[in-house]
């Protein structure tokens, strides 16, 4: 759960919400065209397509059984918050930012981390683990190892 001074939580589905969820799931998948919402005097407002992807995203994600939060890219998160999020040590977190591969900013004697730069790291990190991945594949190809492999796992 992030820290008061961001004003966000981590949500996770009740156990007793999971059937309304899933049922509200469905409902929102129906026609995303006409969603709308109605308020406690019956006025009714479209809902823009921008807030409906939103919406569809965070009640997949809750019927799915994942924790969700929600916060700005501008948001400075603690250094234990950044590492909880990169599913990381703080320690090596801290190596990370020590070494330059994700910015931060010094607030007194404390590291804050944006967001928006988490976020960045991450897909830079899924990119280059992808172009490894890639590398590998074709030297293996290309060594003859990748057949068999193949052919052993079919056995």
């Amino acid at each position: 759960m992030l820290s008061q001074r961001t004003s966000h939580e981590s949500v996770l589905v009740l156990e007793q919400e999971k059937e309304s969820i899933a049922e509200l799931e469905r409902i929102i998948n129906l026609n995303p065209s006409q969603a709308k919402l109605v308020g406690m005097n019956g006025e009714e407002i479209l809902i823009p397509e921008s807030v409906y992807r939103m919406f569809r995203n965070i009640v997949h994600m809750m019927a799915s059984g994942q924790r969700i939060s929600i916060m700005p890219h501008h948001c400075q998160l603690t250094t234990q918050e950044a590492a909880d999020i990169l599913n990381v040590s703080r320690p090596f977190l801290i190596k990370l930012l020590e070494k330059g591969e994700i910015p931060y900013l010094k607030v007194g004697s404390h590291r804050r981390v944006i967001f928006q730069d988490l976020i960045t790291y991450q897909e830079q990190r899924k990119v280059k683990r992808r172009k490894g991945l890639e590398e590998l594949t074709q030297f293996l190809q290309d060594e003859g190892f990748y057949e068999d492999v193949v052919c052993d796992l079919a056995k």
